[in-house]
């Protein structure tokens, strides 16, 4: 990877996105999102020399929403490791992250744990295991962002259950099958709660970090996760990090990584960076429109593509 100004790269890319046609909108189906600025951006690039490079919006936290599931898998998998896969799958759904039908059709196993399903299955693994899931899991996720201010937002999580029927459907199918062990409400207060977590991208570049570093903290020296889950950890973002649209961030950015209904991504290149972008306009799968196109500039001008 060749020396790069990130603050200048940075600046060209912003320049070379404002005329776009602003084209999207922040997700209105769930009411609370629906309020946010959508002309927000902001990206964050930290690298595992300890340097730190960023433009706009990069320290206002946001609901990271799905982005937080790459949170609880790993979680997930410190706790119960290989077991977690008898119960949710590592394939791309290449449908609708709330889909039924495809639930229905693989017997109430999830293709992955980044598509609602699979996530849910993931919070009643986290509720068989934590005796205090909803705060071990928060406790967690400070460890590792290393800042002990994150919080819940607790009007998102409400505003996502008062409108969260496709969810409960998806649970009780799970059930039905075997596939859910605790308290259907348990298990959705968390999940919903999860997807409620509010951070900058700042506080989301540091908190992949481990994630580029072979499973260390590097701060502390700790192993978050043994470099075998981590490969595993990544892998799956690969494959299926953006919803249906996985093959597409793969194909144009190159890189693994996550969304999240609220616009943001944060996306990684092992070994070398962490970089979060937000953007709350979303395009038709889900996904920010402008952060996709910011990745894929910084991976195209910088030519740090993993492919």
């Amino acid at each position: 990877m060749k020396k790069v100004n990130y603050k200048t790269l940075f600046n060209d890319i912003f320049l070379e996105l404002q005329p776009i046609e602003k084209k999207g909108a922040p997700a209105s189906y769930i009411p609370e999102l629906s309020k946010v600025d959508p002309d927000k951006l902001g990206i964050h690039l930290s690298n595992v020399n300890g340097e730190h490079f960023y433009q706009g919006d990069s320290d206002e936290r946001f609901s990271i929403q799905s982005i937080s599931k790459v949170f609880s898998l790993t979680l997930a998998i410190r706790l119960i490791g290989k077991n977690l896969w008898s119960r949710v799958g590592v394939e791309p759904s290449g449908s609708a992250f709330n889909s039924l039908v495809q639930l229905e059709h693989e017997q109430g196993i999830p293709r992955n744990p980044f598509i609602n399903a699979g996530a849910i299955v993931v919070c009643d693994v986290l509720v068989t295991h934590l005796s205090d899931p909803k705060g071990e899991l928060l406790g967690f996720i400070r460890k590792i962002a290393d800042n002990p201010t994150l919080q819940y937002n607790r009007s998102v999580a409400e505003s996502e259950m008062a409108t969260g029927d496709r969810n409960k459907a998806l649970i009780y199918l799970m059930r039905d099958f075997g596939n859910i062990h605790n308290d259907v409400e348990q298990v959705l207060d968390l999940y919903f709660y999860l997807c409620s977590i509010e951070m900058s991208c700042r506080e989301l570049a540091r908190s992949f970090m481990f994630l580029a570093t072979n499973g260390m903290d590097q701060s502390s020296g700790e192993m978050i996760v043994s470099p075998s889950k981590a490969k595993r950890i990544n892998t799956v973002m690969q494959l299926c990090g953006f919803y249906d649209e996985a093959g597409e961030f793969s194909f144009k950015v190159g890189l693994p990584g996550k969304s999240g209904v609220g616009g943001g991504i944060v996306a990684l290149h092992p070994g070398k960076y962490t970089v979060a972008v937000w953007s709350p306009r979303l395009n038709a799968k889900g996904n920010s429109y402008i952060g996709m196109r910011v990745l894929e500039l910084l991976t195209t001008k910088t030519e740090s593509s993993i492919f």
